[in-house]
């Protein structure tokens, strides 16, 4: 009993740190870009009506719709959108043309992802060193270059992994949600009639008063749910329990004082009002929460890092993305990783934020169309989810997910209005990444329908061979196809050149399904071809590590047996030459063969021994 109640204190840090770092700097920014958009008279109703809709914000899209309700989507205890779209996806596999634009609209969803991975870490560090302008003007100048300082070092730092400093994420962040609800506390105390801003009577009296107003300021109002995606994506880290407990005792409760805090500041002090959450602190206390800002600043953003890994990685396992170079940092741990490309390509486009931007408050006007498009998606997903799978009445699904539809929508639709501010960056960085991802899944459609076409059929291929069989040697030949039953152009080759069979042949195809894990016990199919050759399929969802070798020792006692030494991996290494004519378009051709050719080897990616696998290459014309 004690060591699950310590368990569950342990995830429940683990959470406040991870999970919760994100939304817990937006503290720093998002109260000030609503009255400093010049849209809100600064008036005390307004003050009122403001701190309103931020607490019944939180609460509607953060306490009800996430951690109540999409919560409970999980997909074999993982969550995030990719889990959340194989749901989808399965729950309408009998619908092809449905099944294929929620699959593009997922995917499209995932692909803002890295938008919003490239915003949130900028105004996060940003926000916090600015900081310094409050201690004395003149730190003006050093703003900028410090936060590049600090977001190269926080980059430069992932290849070590994140297991000697994420023990510590946990503790620091806690003690920011402590240190910003003190805060709050301090100045409630002297004001505490602020605490009616609670009743949600001033928020729809406000709306009332000023509805054009109110749609304009969504824009800014919703920084306040910054991170509330990760909360749904870090599902499989910590579990449903520790997330909801972190939320409700710690994250909700810091936040809303705080919120309240700066309300009562503003009501006493008007001219606060440009940095209202620094301007809180007492003048000894501005160093130390600088400095303990950008610890949480850069903890929210190693949150963000982290997960682009994980997404990239699991997109690249259903096929969207060509295999990258992915390195594990902790032997122990399957699930931290590195991937070098997206480390350093996420910093060059944060730097490019930073420096074009250059304040927090211009780069408030560049957030929120992203994060709003895949709140929109989400919520979408989880009709589909409840309604196919979950098998709901219709009118129940309508009205669960209907409400924060609409409520998604009108924080789109106000964004929409920062588009030519701003919010034109993180739409362009996803609308790349999503032509990437199409190109390369159209692609290896194209080139598997035209290796299709030229195959030959395997089971009639061995039968003639062995009608005049060639030398046998000794040892196993791994040859990895992608097609089941059809020959590998690498066992052509060997026959061609080398007039040799191996004394054993296993012809293995890898197939990735959308499911989170597939266990061990459906890991590997075996079917024998006589001649001692088999046909294997080896199974992997997308958060599954794929690893060849480990993976083929499980067919030890079903009549093959695999001697390391003696085991050599055949591999067709394709060069994509693209033709006029059907398939895509020239350039898009051109796009997909430049992927193909920088694609990282199968090798590496499968695990495969260096010191016996052969490639042998081969053209192909789409």
């Amino acid at each position: 009993m004690n060591s699950s109640k310590s368990s569950l204190a342990a995830l429940t840090l683990g959470a406040i740190g991870v999970v919760y770092g994100d939304i817990g700097t937006s503290v720093l920014y998002a109260l000030k870009e609503v009255f400093n958009s010049g849209h809100v008279p600064f008036t005390r109703e307004n003050i009122f009506g403001v701190l309103s809709l931020f607490f019944w914000t939180l609460t509607v899209i953060v306490s009800i719709k996430y951690v109540v309700l999409v919560l409970r989507a999980d997909n074999n205890g993982e969550g995030g959108l990719i889990a959340m779209l194989s749901l989808a996806s399965q729950a309408v596999k009998d619908k092809p043309q449905l099944r294929k634009w929620l699959l593009l609209v997922g995917i499209f969803g995932t692909s803002l992802f890295y938008g919003d991975g490239v915003i949130t870490p900028a105004i996060s560090v940003l926000s916090a060193i600015e900081g310094l302008e409050v201690i004395s003007p003149t730190f003006h100048k050093y703003v900028i270059p410090m936060t590049l300082v600090v977001l190269f070092g926080l980059f430069a730092v992932q290849k070590r992994g994140t297991a000697g400093i994420g023990k510590f994420f946990g503790p620091i962040t806690l003690m920011w949600f402590l240190s910003i609800a003190v805060l709050g506390i301090s100045h409630i105390w002297h004001h505490p009639v602020i605490l009616w801003a609670l009743s949600p009577t001033y928020a729809l009296r406000f709306m009332w008063d000023n509805p054009v107003i109110t749609f304009i300021i969504l824009g800014a109002l919703v920084l306040c749910v910054t991170g509330a995606e990760a909360l749904y994506a870090d599902m499989g880290h910590f579990g449903k329990k520790p997330i909801r407990l972190a939320w409700f005792s710690i994250a909700m409760p810091a936040l809303t004082l705080n919120y309240f805090g700066q309300g009562a500041l503003l009501l006493r002090t008007p001219e606060a009002v440009k940095n209202p959450f620094y301007m809180m602190a007492p003048e000894w206390a501005l160093v130390p929460l600088v400095l303990l800002a950008t610890l949480a600043a850069v903890i929210a953003s190693q949150a963000l890092i982290t997960g682009a890994f994980s997404v990239t990685k699991q997109v690249i396992q259903l096929g969207y993305l060509p295999r990258l170079n992915v390195q594990h940092t902790n032997v122990r741990e399957a699930g931290q990783i590195y991937i070098p490309f997206v480390n350093w390509g996420l910093f060059v486009a944060i730097v490019l934020a930073v420096v074009m931007f250059k304040s927090s408050s211009n780069l408030a006007s560049a957030y929120g169309i992203a994060v709003c498009t895949d709140m929109l998606i989400t919520t979408t997903l989880t009709f589909f989810v409840i309604r196919h799978a979950w098998k709901y009445p219709l009118w129940l699904c309508l009205a669960a997910t209907g409400v924060f539809f609409v409520i998604d929508f009108a924080f789109f639709a106000s964004n929409l209005l920062k588009l030519f501010d701003g919010g034109w960056f993180p739409l362009l960085i996803g609308g790349a990444i999503f032509m990437l991802m199409i190109t390369w899944k159209e692609g290896r459609q194209l080139l598997n329908d035209k290796l299709r076409e030229d195959a030959i059929d395997l089971p009639g291929f061995l039968e003639a061979v062995f009608v005049s069989p060639p030398a046998r040697v000794e040892g196993t030949a791994v040859f990895l196809t992608a097609e089941v039953g059809t020959v590998p152009n690498a066992l052509l080759h060997n026959l061609k050149h080398n007039k040799v069979l191996h004394e054993h042949n296993l012809f293995v195809t890898v197939r990735n399904h959308e499911v989170p894990w597939i266990g061990l016990d459906k890991r590997v199919e075996i079917e024998s071809l006589g001649h001692d050759c088999w046909q294997v399929k080896i199974h992997y969802g997308f958060k599954n590590d794929p690893d060849i070798p480990k993976a083929l020792q499980q067919i030890r006692n079903r009549g093959c047996e695999l001697e390391t030494m003696t085991t050599s991996y055949f591999l067709s290494r394709d060069t994509v030459i693209p033709t006029i004519g059907s398939g895509m378009a020239p350039w898009r051709e051109k796009l997909f063969a430049q992927m193909h050719h920088n694609a990282s080897g199968a090798a590496d990616f499968l695990k495969l021994p260096n010191n016996s696998v052969v490639e042998l290459g081969s053209k192909i014309e789409i």
